[in-house]
């Protein structure tokens, strides 16, 4: 893990500033490299986003006190609006009320305030747990030449006969050949992968929804397809990640 790059946006300026100074302890100790911006309101940090910023985790409070959109419509924007599935949003707030508005966003963890050194600690390390996935790197051969990439670039790799076809988050493709069964067994599956057909393996990571008969990934309008024969494990294993990583 090279950094973290963290975002805080909450309109109160002493509890943003104790948040920024518990992060850094809690970094420290860890001894976890980090950068940490502070922003006043929700339109701030899109803004910021939309010029091509980029955070891992973000501590988002919900309402503001001088801002035309709350936390919730903020989370909304960098879901939806900016396709962004992969930062990792910790709400923040003094009620509980918003809890169950804020599924579909998948935020990573909901906070309530004052905020408890050990809550955020907790976070903090489930975060990491979780970036550590990315941190992984999948091994794959062509003739005598060995290839090694990054899992957290993987999108998904396809089956075309005895080819396998990997497609990256940056638009490039690469092949070899090998059995798609055992690459997910023996590489994937503990990396969060979901075996989802015969001809395909996908990334949790870069996955927005799970339907019925297939699958919609990241910037992508072309859906996968899933075999009727692995809806229901694809659906539990998806469930599985999901109630895992909130932990």
């Amino acid at each position: 893990m090279t950094m973290v790059v963290v975002a805080i946006c909450d309109d109160e300026i002493d509890l943003g500033a104790e948040l920024e100074r518990t992060l850094i302890e809690i970094f420290t100790k860890l001894n976890v490299k980090y950068e940490i911006e502070v922003f006043l309101t929700g339109e701030e940090l899109c803004r910021r986003m939309e010029s091509g910023s980029r955070y891992d985790l973000i501590f988002l409070d919900i309402e503001f006190a001088k801002s035309e959109i709350n936390g919730v419509e903020v989370g909304r924007l960098i879901r939806e609006a900016q396709q962004n599935h992969i930062v990792s949003i910790v709400y923040i707030s003094w009620e509980k009320k918003y809890s169950m508005q804020l599924f579909e966003i998948r935020p990573l963890n909901f906070l309530i305030k004052p905020l408890a050194y050990d809550k955020i600690k907790q976070t903090v390390k489930t975060y990491l747990k979780i970036f550590g996935l990315f941190s992984g790197e999948f091994i794959y051969k062509k003739g005598h030449d060995t290839f090694k990439v990054q899992i957290k670039d993987i999108v998904y790799l396809e089956n075309q006969e005895r080819k396998i076809i990997i497609f990256f988050s940056d638009g490039r493709k690469e092949d070899f050949y090998g059995s798609l069964k055992e690459v997910y067994n023996e590489q994937l599956k503990k990396f969060d992968f979901l075996f989802i057909h015969a001809s395909y393996v996908v990334n949790y990571d870069y996955v927005t929804a799970v339907k019925y008969n297939r699958l919609h990934l990241t910037n992508s309008l072309t859906p996968l397809p899933i075999s009727p024969n692995k809806r229901n494990e694809v659906r539990e294993h998806y469930l599985s990640i999901i109630k895992r990583r909130r932990v």
